[in-house]
Order: structure tokens, then sequence, then C-alpha cells
């Protein structure tokens, strides 16, 4: 019976695979239906923009062609109305010469004569008629206005949509994930083919989508993160610099754009985003370490948290034969919180195998810090970091004087170096290697050599002030640089 337990186990668990991945198909489909529909409206009230702007430059172009012809006919009119009046001029002085002239010729008196034959040989000489040239100064010939928009009405009969060009193919080979950094490559569909547009009109820019997920598959599981756009990319390769990764996997996407439109993306490739991801366990904090997401602060409950002899005092004064609340109410939470003078948290992740890297930072005002790892069952409520064999620890200070120092099974190194601002911790759990670098300056500033033999833990000090972790993050290219050195202090701790 226990057989077919197991097996019936396994269908139940494949039909719940099977049904979150048919429920995530049926939000992927009713999310396209969606956009398809609000595309459609989008793209028909573009056609409807650019057929109101041919025809606002059809009517405007046309205004402007009547414009043209109506002032060369204007100017041309003006020209024959001139001549026509200089001509109509010129007749009335001609029928007034010719008349005077047969007049004269009635004349019996020769010295009458005369004088009137001279007058009419000066006036002739005179008359505008003979002064007036007898063609029209302009011709009505308009031909240069005559039109032929054939070419143009083709040109409008072959108006269709831009060509959109294919889903380019994203490089795999060329695709790189590095120092918290994505590079991702691809290829115009077509490039093969000596065609880098694909036969769709000229590439001007193409758009990178990519989003955080904790699976390989293309397909968005309902709570994951949305879609993440850079636009604007001229090159066939960008780098998206600056990640957090706190998801196994970043899935990205790639189309390209022309002169307006955008086409189809391509595969999703899911690049493998791996690193160390861990938060402050409050349960283990102490009880004046207050944690705030990626950070703890010291914040002191009076004067009694700090002096024990006050604190002995205190608790000798309050025993009585009935229970405090507050012991009433300790709970494997309180027991496992860190008291007395361990102003202690650790973190909420284990490391066993592998390479882990973080970093840290002090807040302002700061005095006092210790970074480091230990084993967790190796550590007592009131033991503090780097006084035994299990936790290995960079003690800052700048209490009364400033120190820095590695320690280890109760025993100190001091380092001589300026207190860093950005410390990074790796660990390289199968070599044993533990590393305290300053980041700013890219300096080793101290690293252990030893064999771990328990999982470990991240774990903090904060005394006065606070600090801020920096999760998520790469083993950094730099630290290959840095190989395990002989400062060691598992030597003097045997």
């Amino acid at each position: 019976m226990d057989t077919q337990k197991e097996a019936l186990r396994r269908i139940i668990s494949t039909l719940a695979h099977k049904n979150d991945e048919l429920q995530n198909f049926l939000e992927t489909v009713e999310n396209t239906v969606t956009g398809l529909q609000e595309e459609s409206c989008k793209v028909m009230s573009d056609l409807e923009a650019e057929l109101e702007q041919l025809r606002s430059a059809l009517e405007e172009k046309g205004v402007e062609l009547h414009h043209i012809i109506k002032e060369e006919q204007q100017r041309k009119e003006a020209e024959l109305q001139k001549q026509l009046s200089e001509g109509k001029f010129a007749l009335l002085s001609c029928e007034e010469l010719l008349e005077f002239a047969n007049q004269t010729l009635t004349i019996t008196n020769e010295e009458e004569f005369l004088t009137a034959a001279k007058q009419i040989k000066e006036r002739v000489t005179m008359a505008p008629a003979f002064r007036l040239t007898t063609r029209p100064a302009v011709s009505d010939n308009m031909s240069q206005f005559t039109v032929d928009f054939r070419a143009e009405r083709a040109g409008l009969q072959r108006l269709h949509f831009l060509p959109v060009p294919r889903a380019p193919e994203i490089d795999v080979s060329n695709c790189v994930v590095r120092d918290n950094a994505i590079t991702v490559a691809w290829r115009p569909l077509g490039e093969a083919d000596g065609n880098s547009d694909g036969g769709s009109g000229p590439i001007e820019r193409y758009e990178v989508e990519y989003r955080k997920t904790n699976h390989s598959s293309s397909l968005r599981v309902a709570g994951e993160a949305c879609w993440e756009k850079i636009c604007d990319i001229r090159e066939t390769q960008v780098t998206i610099s600056g990640l957090k990764f706190d998801s196994p996997f970043v899935v990205v996407r790639v189309r390209a754009r022309n002169k307006a439109a955008a086409g189809e993306f391509s595969e999703p490739v899911a690049m493998e985003t791996r690193a160390f991801t861990f938060g402050f366990d409050a349960v283990t904090a102490h009880a004046e370490l207050k944690v705030h997401g990626d950070s703890v602060t010291w914040e002191p409950q009076g004067v009694k948290g700090h002096d024990p002899r006050l604190r002995a005092k205190d608790n000798k004064s309050s025993r009585s034969a009935t229970p405090s609340p507050n012991k009433t109410a300790v709970s494997r939470a309180g027991r496992d919180r860190f008291a007395g003078e361990s102003y202690t948290v650790l973190g909420d992740q284990e490391m066993i195998g592998g390479s882990y890297y973080w970093e840290l930072r002090p807040l302002a005002d700061w005095k006092s810090f210790s970074v480091g790892v230990a084993y967790r069952a190796s550590l007592g409520r009131f033991d503090q970091l780097g006084k035994g064999a299990g936790s290995w620890c960079l003690h800052a200070s700048q209490w009364l004087q400033t120190s820095l120092a590695a320690k280890h099974n109760n025993r100190a190194k001091a380092l001589d170096w300026p207190l860093p601002q950005r410390i990074g911790i790796y660990c390289d759990y199968d070599n044993g290697d533990l590393m305290f670098v300053d980041v700013d300056q890219l300096r080793l500033l101290h690293s252990f050599k030893t064999k771990f033999s328990q999982p470990l833990v991240p774990a903090f000090t904060v005394w006065c002030g606070g600090i801020a972790v920096a999760t998520g993050l790469q083993v950094p290219s730099f630290m290959g640089k840095f190989a395990s050195t002989n400062q060691s202090l598992s030597s003097f701790t045997q």
C-alpha cells in the first residue's frame, strides 16, 4: 500500500505542476488577448492620423498649386489689359488724325494747306499708334502648369503598412554574466544572408526586456517580477549592470525597431544568475539590535541594559515566587537570541560547499563592528565573534582609538590599514579560504586559511551605530588576483 501511495503522490505532484503550468498559460493567453485589443486600437488610431495627414498635405499642395496658377494668370492679364488700354488710346488718336488729314485735303488755300500738312506730319511722327507694338506682350499658353500625378497616384495605391523587422536571435555564446552584470548579444535575423535588416527596411534601434525568475522557463509565474525595459539601443549588444542577483535566473528577450514599427520579440533566453543572498536572522539578534531590511542598528534600551552590575542588581531584586512575565514568555526564539555583551546577529542562510561573497558598509556614527562567519552551533548566547574556535571575523573600531584586526579563537592580529568604508567578504568553503577586502581600494585586508567542518553562517557584531550589507552579489572578478596568503591565524590556534 505504501508503494501505491508513493506512486499516487508522484501523480498528484505531476498534476499540480501541470495545473500551475496551465493556469500560467491561460493567464498568458488572456493577457495576449487584452494586449491584442489595445494594440489594434492603437494602430487604427495611428492609421487614421496618417491618412488625415495625407489629406491635409494634399489639400495644402492643391491650394499652393492653385495659387501659383492664379498668380501667373493675373500677371498675364495685367500685361494684356495694359496693352488693350494703350491700343485703344492709340486707335482713338489715329482716327482723329485720319479725320483731320481728310479734312486738310479739302482746303483750297495754299498757305492754310501747307500749315495743316505740317501739323499732320508732326502728329504722325509723335502718334502712339506708330510707337505701339502690335503683338500681345504675353501668350495665352499655360502649359507650364500642366500636371500629371499618375506616379503619385500609383504611390498612393502602393501605400501599405511598414515592414516589421523580424525577431532577432540571441547569441547565447556571446552572452556573459559577470560582476553582477549581464551582457546580452544578438544577431538580426537574415544577417547570414548578407541582409542585416532581414528584408524589412533598415533597423534603427533595439529594445531589450529582462526580468528575474526562479525558473528557466520563459513563462511568467504568478507573483514573479514584470519585464523591465531598456530602449534606444543602437548596437547589437547591451550590458545591464548594477543588478542584484536575488533569483536563480534572469530571462532576456530583444526586438528590433525600424522607422516606427517594432517587431516581435526574440525567443526568451534564461541566463543563470546564482549568487549568495541572505538576510539577517532577527530571531538571533541581540535585544538591542534592530533589523531593518538589509541593515542593523544598535538601539540601547537604557542604562540598565549596559551596566552588568545594575543588571545583576535588577535581576536579584525582581526574583519572587511568581515568575516574571518576561520569563514566562520566553520561547525557543528567545533562547536563540544573543544577550549580554554579545551584540550579535547571524545571517539566515547557511554556506556549505562552493564560493560566497557579500559586502558590508558601516553606517554613519558607527563605533565598533565585526563581520565574519561562524558555525551556528558553536556560538553560545553570550559568545562574541572571534573568541572561539568556531568563528572568524574582521573587527573594526573607532571607539577611543582607531583599530582594525582579524580575530579567531580568542586571538587577534592587528592590521595596518585605514578603516575601510566598504568591505568585501569572500568565503571559499571547499578550499577553506576566508578573505576580507577593502573594495574601494582593492586591497586584501586579511585572509584565513582553514578547513571548515560544519555549515557556516554570516555573522555580525554591532555596537553603537549600524551596518548595512549588500547580498545577491556574484564573486567579483577582482577576487581572482587575491590568492590565499599565509596571513592565516589558524596556525596559532591549533
